[in-house]
């Protein structure tokens, strides 16, 4: 289970390429975020573990 909300910026650990990403939506460990530079994307929380931006500059 996920302690991930809609609004929260993150980054994807193994991605760095798609930029910082905003969620959209938490349904389970199905987290749909919408990145910078991938646009929005299904990430299974399940298997990875996004790093929440506290101060996104």
């Amino acid at each position: 289970m996920t302690l991930l909300q809609p609004g929260q910026r993150v980054r994807h650990p193994g991605r760095p390429d798609w930029g910082l990403g905003q969620v959209q939506s938490v349904v389970g460990d199905r987290v749909t975020v919408n990145f910078e530079h991938a646009g929005k994307l299904l990430i299974n929380a399940a298997v990875v573990t996004l790093e929440v931006v506290d101060d996104p500059r």
